[in-house]
């Protein structure tokens, strides 16, 4: 039931203009004009089509006030995890001589990846050969608690692709990179446990996230709509997908 009577609390006049503020900078920002790397293990490749193409989204379906400020939270936990590692001894770098991100860039500049980080050494107790990859996500604690029990494989797949993928494509930059095993970090949001776990390459799961970008985009070229993930428009992947609507509307 509607309260006509309420007056919005300090709380919710600041959060309002803080909202709207993100909201206007994030929707000035350029779209991109390549198909993220780090996207390749999602469910549904129509769903990827749309991102490639930057279809807009359904009504409602954009990002709100609190959504991006969990994104910007999340940056701020990988800049905490970067010192972290510096202090506990690794030799971490996050840029490149020239002042970039570490990256890559295929099939004419259409399938591009951006590196969170790049170990070149690291404390002798740990073992580990380098240079090794270095991949940070901050979690909930639901999800924190799933990644620790099941491994980032297979709690997070869609991480695990992206790990493989740029351990195979920096490693004509980085030579050895593919090599070693990446160092995956995750951070709990709500408690700030911490969750390492190295992950040695998966060649064929690399191959397979590239050989489906490159799908995405020779479609997305042709003219070509890629399958559903589901012929059911109440299938969980689809209820979350930003572009239920324009998907099944279609009929497709």
């Amino acid at each position: 039931m509607l309260d006509f009577n309420h007056q919005p609390t300090l709380s919710e006049k600041l959060t309002a203009l803080i909202d709207s503020a993100l909201q206007t900078e994030n929707q000035a920002q350029t779209p991109r004009n390549y198909l993220g790397a780090s996207r390749l293990g999602v469910a549904c490749d129509r769903a990827l089509q749309y991102e490639f193409t930057n279809t807009a989204v359904d009504e409602g379906r954009t990002f709100t006030g609190r959504t991006l400020r969990i994104f910007a939270a999340g940056h701020v936990f990988e800049d905490l995890a970067i010192n972290w590692l510096r202090q506990a001894g690794f030799d971490l770098y996050t840029e490149t001589m020239s002042g970039g991100q570490f990256g890559f860039a295929a099939v004419d500049g259409r399938l591009c990846g951006h590196v969170d980080g790049v170990l070149a050494g690291g404390p002798e107790s740990i073992g580990n050969s380098y240079p090794a990859l270095w991949e940070c996500k901050s979690l909930n604690a639901k999800s924190w608690k799933d990644t620790v029990k099941r491994g980032v494989t297979l709690s997070k797949p869609v991480y695990a692709a992206q790990i493989a993928l740029y351990q195979a494509y920096m490693e004509e930059q980085i030579p050895g990179i593919a090599s070693n095993p990446a160092l995956f970090t995750a951070i709990n949001k709500d408690t700030a446990e911490l969750y390492f776990e190295w992950v040695p390459f998966n060649g064929e799961l690399a191959q397979r996230a590239s050989d489906r970008g490159v799908r995405v985009i020779q479609s997305t070229d042709a003219g070509e709509l890629l399958p559903r993930i589901s012929k059911d428009p109440a299938h969980y992947e689809c209820k979350f997908c930003s572009w239920q609507d324009r998907c099944w509307q279609g009929g497709a």
